[in-house]
């Protein structure tokens, strides 16, 4: 008599998902399967594939093979609730398919306001070019959001925290609102990976990620994954190859490597980007540091209440100033690379302004002063914290030069 293997833990998991022995063979990784063509031993077992639709089942290679299996197997298996994970070329082409596979013409789609700006383009593009209404809602008005439905409402699409106002909002009451509505939710949860925020556990239908971020974490691949229950797996899936959607078994490589190390870089970015967020609160320079994980920030009460973890991204909004004393401090930092994406090794400085991307809520924020608009997103790598520190000390000095 055996006893019941106990679930194993998140560190381990990240170790050992994706990796079975069919597809690994005698080493440690899944090798590199580069194949358009997969090839039968007879005609018998060419047709017994057709109705295989399957990862594991050979058939051609926009279904992918063991690369892309076991890269996807892994992330199920970190994903609580997660029948099946489906791979993307980007997360944009992530958010896109798992959108394309709950709507139809004719539907309407809630979409938070502090979304990424790229989700937006979508609903105001692709999505209402085939027909879907889109609204905007503010994630932290619940009530507003419940009115917001009509009978044509069949999707909510949802980020927290927002990448750069980083908003944490009430997950699993807005999903719980959206299933008593009837609609589908979906989560953009690439903040938090399903290390730090289960977002199925917490009510959501899919769970969308760019693997480009945190997964990859070497700043050298594009790559997107929507994992859900059996239901809307099966329709991802569906639809994911409709569009002919498929990622290099290269750049799948290159993710599984990334995703083994995931929790200790996540670990180190996040211990830094706190201690950095405390130290830029006391700056005369900042007006608001918006850090979720810093106690006393707004959603810093939900942080700690429904995630397990976080990550090395945030922002801080200056006091008063204006672009050119902005772009002053972020030419002048010499640690801190000009760029987008983030979850890398490297850290990174993103000026930004929300305010023409608002619909549904207002930037600055209700009760700042109208002055405080100007916002610098920091992703913080692997460096030093107090190297990073230094960085933007002289930052600060370089903005109050004339």
């Amino acid at each position: 008599m055996t006893s019941e293997r106990p679930p194993r833990k998140p560190a381990t998991r990240l170790v050992e998902a994706g990796r079975r022995p069919e597809w690994t063979g005698p080493v440690v990784n899944p090798p590199v399967w580069r194949a358009s063509t997969h090839l039968y031993a007879s005609e018998g077992e060419r047709k017994a594939a057709l109705g295989g639709n399957e990862d594991g089942t050979f058939y051609y290679g926009r279904r992918g093979a063991p690369t892309q299996w076991a890269l996807a197997e892994a992330l199920t298996e970190l994903e609580p609730g997660a029948h099946g994970t489906v791979l993307y070329p980007s997360g944009v082409a992530a958010i896109a398919g798992a959108l394309m596979a709950v709507l139809h013409p004719g539907d309407v789609l809630l979409v938070s306001d502090n979304s990424y700006e790229p989700s937006r383009n979508i609903a105001r593009g692709l999505l209402k070019r085939w027909g879907v209404e889109h609204r905007f809602f503010d994630p932290l008005d619940i009530d507003a959001y419940r009115a917001a439905f009509c009978e044509r409402t069949r999707a909510v699409w949802l980020e927290s925290p927002g990448s750069l106002t980083m908003e944490v909002c009430d997950v699993p009451a807005l999903a719980a609102i959206a299933r008593e509505k009837g609609a589908t939710s979906l989560l953009d949860n690439t903040w938090a990976t399903a290390l730090g925020f289960a977002a199925l556990d917490h009510g959501c239908d899919i769970s969308v990620m760019s693997l480009t971020k945190h997964v990859g974490g070497h700043s050298d691949l594009m790559m997107g994954s929507a994992s859900a229950g059996e239901r809307w797996y099966r329709a991802l899936r569906l639809t994911a190859q409709q569009l002919g959607q498929v990622v290099s078994p290269d750049d799948a490589s290159l993710a599984l490597r990334g995703l083994r190390t995931m929790g200790i870089r996540l670990e180190k970015s996040t211990a830094s980007a706190l201690a950095i967020a405390e130290w830029l609160a006391t700056r005369p320079e900042v007006a608001h540091v918006l850090c979720p994980m810093l106690p006393g920030n707004p959603g810093h009460a939900l942080w700690q209440r429904d995630f397990t973890g976080g990550c090395g991204l945030f922002s801080f909004v200056l006091k008063g100033g204006d672009d050119a004393a902005r772009a002053r401090l972020v030419d002048s930092l010499e640690l801190f690379g000009i760029g987008y994406s983030w979850g890398g090794f490297e850290s990174l400085a993103l000026p930004f302004d929300p305010a023409p991307n608002r619909d549904a809520s207002a930037w600055p924020r209700a009760g700042w002063n109208e002055s405080d608009r100007l916002g610098i997103r920091l992703s913080i790598g692997l460096e030093d914290p107090a190297d990073l520190i230094a960085d933007l000390e002289r930052g600060f000095a370089a903005m109050k030069d004339l």
